[in-house]
């Protein structure tokens, strides 16, 4: 989790998250109704009336052959039908549809069943999962999706428990546990694979603790649930035995003086894939924990973190491996999802594997050997000046080094594009990438003279978006002194620091053909991207829009206001002859540590996470509840000093704010707006966990009860502030 510390209330205008457009090199291809379909750069059967697999394909296309809505016809889209899930948390899988049933995933694993057609629901699957587990989910208990194969549906749910279950009775058939070691802070968000006769699953926690768990996947028997194989990513503690022979490699690159009392990191808690073709998965890693390690003044490679490995799907064992950030330090995880495609590449026919990384760079590997063929930059970077294809490796600037004094390092820790996919259209030959294009001021918080050293889920490391909620002198006492804003704009004058764009990249001419900004001024945490044979691309926003453009010209063609805020990818399937278009929505993810923006739909409106599904013909959609902010109640008598009060704000935002914001709306509960009882059982809340089934874990193991009673009276003083502003302004409206 990474975090920026709302030291003062600022209300944003929602003018500033913009829908302008910057059109870059139109592309001139050939009109829909050619008959190019683009089978040939299709590296798998397209999706067409059933949506099958979380990508649309085993490609990971996000693409469907479906033509029914088409860029003629567009524009007459509309409401067909939606599902409360009855959750207000954050919403990122994509629906898969076989046999006239829709299938997916929401909070903590749960599973929904409902008829495609229509949105009854057919059964739910609760993999009851114990609240305690909340705590080590750094970006909010999600998950992304579900696989389907032969009458079973199949979803990990947060606890890192993988679960086959009838897709007919929604009853389990099988359950197991893939965590190695339930004291370390593993938790399970991402969506699993299908190989030919196993089930795949990553992990996560690599940003949780003080770097004590290690990355790893692991296959699992599709029919019985019996344990497969495991490869680890990264190497045990110095002296202990290699799980796997490729660990001996790794361990060299980590150099002399690696600390054995962490376990490096490298989670894979998203993208993986599977080819069939030649059998093998290829998944990203994360970052290695924590950030800042080295001892020696060396930066060395740190194998297998942030890397893209290829492994056999039968044996476990690695085909070849590409190391995307060498000694990353800056959160550039390579688990962005992967994409598979057919593609000439100077002149040669190539089966390639594409992925726009976290670090801002745009890679296309061979699939089969794992070369490199082109690394380019799809948004703005400035940690390093290029990738040098000779090596493979990134020319690292001085600008990248925030160890002694703070730097806005391009792209943040959020990515140049993170999990939201990307998709990927064989008609047009172009890939639809949901951009982020800002920075973050990462600084070492024990060089940088504030009164906090340590962050829970950033380690002793920060990274601030310099958004329209920057505010260096707010900050100062925290996280020390802080570039002010003018200086940081010096760098990109006239561009906002913070937005999000939907660019449409061609990996072989490897450039932009056009783009959309899709938010800007704040993190708008906008959707992923759909594409399809009707000349289209759908991509939803945090305002509860979904856009449909033209394809080969982003011109756009239709905009649907659903009042809810859409970070999922978009789907399409056919039934009864009407092809529909579905999309999960609902804030939350990482957004979870930061106040709701007023440019968001949710918040506005309550943050109800709903399946949306929409036909040719249909309506207006039916928007959801208007968001009711409770009052600030009276607070509690406090007789707090100042120094206690300034060291429950430290331990307040060391251990809680990834998961609280104060005084707006946010996903958790406001904890400046409590309740007399919740005031009274404080302590047994955060210390024994008396909320625990609720998802508030206990959290006696890093804070003692002198902490929480700091933290008490940090949040007294802020329901204080805020309770007499409110007084204050009702006297003002009299």
């Amino acid at each position: 989790m990474k975090t920026l510390r709302q030291a003062v209330l600022i209300l944003l205008a929602s003018a500033a998250m913009g829908g302008g457009a910057l059109m870059l090199n139109a592309c001139t291809s050939a009109r829909a109704d050619t008959p190019n379909t683009g089978a040939d750069r299709a590296a798998a059967p397209m999706a067409g009336a059933e949506w099958p697999l979380t990508g649309g394909d085993t490609a990971g296309t996000w693409y469907s052959a479906l033509a029914d809505i088409n860029e003629t016809n567009a524009a007459t889209l509309g409401y067909a039908w939606s599902y409360d899930m009855g959750t207000e948390r954050g919403q990122e899988a994509t629906p898969l549809v076989v046999g006239g049933v829709m299938y997916t995933s929401g909070v903590w694993g749960n599973v929904y069943a409902l008829d495609a057609a229509t949105g009854a629901l057919l059964w739910q699957y609760d993999p009851e999962v114990d609240g305690q587990w909340g705590r080590n989910a750094c970006c909010d208990v999600v998950n992304r999706g579900v696989a389907y194969r032969d009458g079973t549906v199949f979803v990990a749910s947060e606890d890192g428990r993988l679960h086959a279950i009838d897709a007919k009775t929604g009853k389990a058939r099988w359950i197991a546990d893939t965590i190695i070691n339930h004291k370390q802070p593993y938790a399970s968000t991402g969506a699993v694979i299908l190989t030919k006769d196993a089930v795949v699953i990553g992990n996560a926690g690599a940003d949780i603790g003080d770097g004590d768990l290690r990355g790893y996947i692991s296959a699992w028997d599709i029919k019985t649930g019996a344990f497969k194989w495991r490869f680890f990513t990264v190497p045990p503690a110095p002296g202990q035995p290699f799980e796997h022979p490729e660990l001996a490699m790794a361990a060299k690159s980590w150099g002399p003086n690696r600390d054995g009392r962490t376990q490096n990191g490298g989670t894979v808690w998203d993208g993986l894939s599977y080819d069939p073709e030649t059998d093998q998965i290829v998944f990203g890693t994360g970052n290695a924990s924590p950030y800042l390690r080295s001892a020696d003044g060396v930066r060395h490679n740190d194998l297998f973190n942030a890397s893209i490995i290829a492994v056999n799907a039968q044996s476990g064992r690695m085909n070849w491996y590409y190391q995307t950030t060498p000694g990353d330090e800056w959160d550039y995880d390579a688990v962005q999802k992967f994409v598979f495609a057919n593609l000439t590449i100077a002149g040669q026919p190539r089966r390639v594997v594409m992925q726009a990384c976290k670090n801002g760079f745009f890679y296309t590997l061979d699939l089969k050997t794992g070369k490199l063929l082109s690394a380019d930059p799809f948004t703005y970077v400035n940690w390093a000046k290029g990738v040098d294809l000779a090596t493979g490796r990134p020319l690292v600037t001085e600008h990248a080094d925030y160890s002694k004094s703070p730097k806005n390092v391009y792209p943040s820790w959020a990515g140049g594009h993170t999990w939201n996919p990307m998709s990927f259209s064989p008609q047009t030959g172009l890939v639809y990438i949901p951009a982020i294009d800002a920075g973050n001021v990462l600084l070492n918080m024990k060089a940088n003279g504030g009164s906090l050293t340590h962050l829970e889920g950033f380690f002793s490391s920060d990274g601030i978006f310099p958004d329209d909620l920057y505010d260096p002198a707010a900050l100062k006492r925290v996280f020390g002194p802080l570039p002010a804003k003018d200086d940081l704009q010096k760098e990109r004058p006239g561009v906002k620091l913070v937005r999000e764009v939907l660019r449409a990249w061609d990996p072989v001419a490897r450039k932009v053909v056009w783009e959309r900004v899709t938010s800007q001024g704040v993190r708008g945490y906008d959707g992923g991207a759909l594409s399809t044979a009707g000349n289209l691309v759908f991509q939803g926003r945090g305002d509860g829009s979904l856009w449909i453009y033209n394809a080969r010209t982003g011109a756009p063609i239709k905009t649907i206001q659903t009042g809810s805020h859409i970070m999922a990818a978009p789907m399409t399937y056919k039934i009864g002859g009407v092809q529909y278009v579905a999309v999960q929505a609902g804030y939350g993810g990482s957004g979870i540590t930061f106040p709701i923006p007023p440019s968001s739909a949710a918040y506005a409106n309550r943050n109800a996470n709903r399946i949306l599904v929409f036909k040719l013909g249909g309506g207006a959609v039916p928007m959801p509840d208007k968001r009711e902010v409770p009052p600030y109640l009276p607070p509690p008598p406090g007789k707090a000093s100042p120094a206690l009060i300034a060291r429950g704000e430290d331990k307040f935002t060391e251990n809680c704010s990834r998961c609280h914001v104060l005084g707006t709306p946010g996903v958790t509960p406001d904890l400046s707006r409590l309740p007399p009882e919740v005031h009274a059982s404080f302590n047994d809340i955060v210390l024994k966990g008396a909320l625990a089934p609720m998802g508030m874990a206990r959290f006696d193991d890093v804070v003692t009860k002198a902490d929480v009673e700091a933290i008490h009276a940090y949040l007294i003083d802020q329901q204080r502030q805020g309770y007499q502003a409110q007084q204050s302004a009702k006297k003002a409206s009299h």
